[in-house]
């Protein structure tokens, strides 16, 4: 690790603010992933059913379409009482899961996930918005890296502590020990020192509200293009993601060593996101996501090769480039938006990088049915390598729309 890169997180971890933000996430994304993982074993232990386990993601992600509209509310309201309120609302619906002890209560488990993943929008949009506020501009790149760096190392850590404690003491324990989580997490948000004056009445009505989220991203020549290519990214990355399977069967290896490449992938991602402050200061955010792109869609290419050595590298070249773009179009996003629109601006950028997630994992899956698998990567690490191209291009210039409301911008 560079001198500039240790000076930066020292900076950022030496900030109150961005410390306890970090140490939130750090243990709300714990509990988050340890249920993830619990959810659908839990699905799968009492019905047998694989189709009605993978509901469990579904519901989790379907709230993530209503991201404008939830996004509003954080535009509404003061940030810091709306993200301790809906910790503190998740950890009272997670408790309700104690009576899940049968198929017929599978109900109960489903729609708190849904409200779950509704809350989850309507958090990570309140977080983004105080971030700005609260982190110093320079250090918002090194703050996301940081996050993305934490969440990361949960994801190797939590789904194994959460299914141990499922294997011991069920799927009720893994709920309370989320709940614990959320109320550990309003704690240390409670300790934040931001001052917010109340948002001023807003004309017009809810729609119109909520659409100017979209108006803004489509009328700003920065941020469309990062958010289109994340979401491109993201589309991709479904596609490449439902093959792992089937890359595993040409290594000749077994289900299991699917673990092994996702580990290595999210320690490739806790690299970048500790180099990405730096990265984005030398290189800005177009040019970091750009190569972060090139690199993903390269490594989805090769992983053609049925090679344990070339799958490894592949693997970790995919968790260094697959969060450049995602880290440059949320730090754009906290640098450019205004604050009065910060919340449902970040909500939609949200909706549109990480829906097509969802389409590209179901059209992975059917067409790992239909081709054959070396021949669908390298297609897909050609096409993806294309989307990069008009990030190294030149932006246009924002004096165009430096003048515009958000309600004059005309959207495609």
């Amino acid at each position: 690790m560079t001198t500039t890169t240790t000076w930066a997180l020292a900076r950022v971890l030496r900030d109150r603010d961005a410390s306890l933000y970090l140490a939130g996430v750090v243990v709300s994304g714990f509990g988050t992933s340890a249920l993830w993982l619990a959810s659908g074993v839990w699905v799968k232990d009492l019905t047998g059913s694989d189709g009605l386990a993978a509901l469990c993601m579904l519901a989790m992600w379907a709230p993530t379409l209503a991201g404008p509209f939830l996004g509003t509310l954080t535009d509404r309201t003061r940030r810091k009482p709306l993200l301790i309120g809906t910790n503190l609302l998740l950890a009272a619906l997670l408790l309700t899961l104690f009576t899940v002890d049968s198929p017929d209560r599978l109900w109960l488990l489903f729609a708190v996930l849904f409200v779950y993943g509704a809350a989850g929008v309507v958090h990570d949009a309140a977080e983004s918005a105080l971030v700005a506020g609260a982190v110093p501009a320079p250090l918002l790149g090194d703050f996301n890296g940081l996050r993305m760096t934490a969440t990361e190392g949960m994801k190797l850590l939590a789904p194994l502590a959460g299914a141990g404690l499922y294997a011991a003491y069920g799927g009720a324990s893994v709920a309370l020990l989320d709940a614990v989580t959320f109320v550990v997490a309003t704690g240390l948000y409670a300790c934040l020192r931001v001052r917010e004056s109340r948002p001023e009445p807003r004309a017009g009505g809810r729609r119109k509200q909520t659409a100017e989220g979209a108006r803004f991203l489509w009328a700003h020549p920065g941020l469309r293009p990062l958010v289109l290519a994340g979401g491109t990214t993201m589309l991709f990355a479904g596609l490449s993601g439902a093959m792992v399977y089937a890359v595993i069967d040409g290594l000749g290896r077994a289900p299991a060593y699917a673990g092994v490449l996702y580990a290595v992938q999210g320690a490739g991602s806790v690299v970048i996101g500790l180099a990405s402050g730096p990265a984005l200061r030398r290189l800005g955010e177009r040019r970091f996501a750009a190569y972060g792109i090139a690199l993903t869609a390269a490594a989805a290419g090769l992983r053609a090769i049925p090679s344990d050595p070339v799958a490894l590298v592949c693997s970790a070249a995919i968790g260094a480039g697959l969060p450049c773009v995602l880290i440059a179009a949320l730090t754009a996003v906290q640098r450019e938006t205004p604050d009065a629109l910060l919340g449902r601006t970040a909500a939609t950028a949200n909706s549109l990088v990480f829906t097509p997630n969802v389409v590209g994992l179901a059209a992975g899956a059917a067409l790992v049915e239909l081709l054959d698998v070396r021949l669908v990567s390298a297609v897909i690490g050609l096409a993806w390598l294309v989307t990069a191209v008009p990030l190294f291009q030149n932006p246009a210039s924002a004096s165009r729309t430096a003048t515009r409301s958000p309600s004059d911008a005309n959207p495609a």
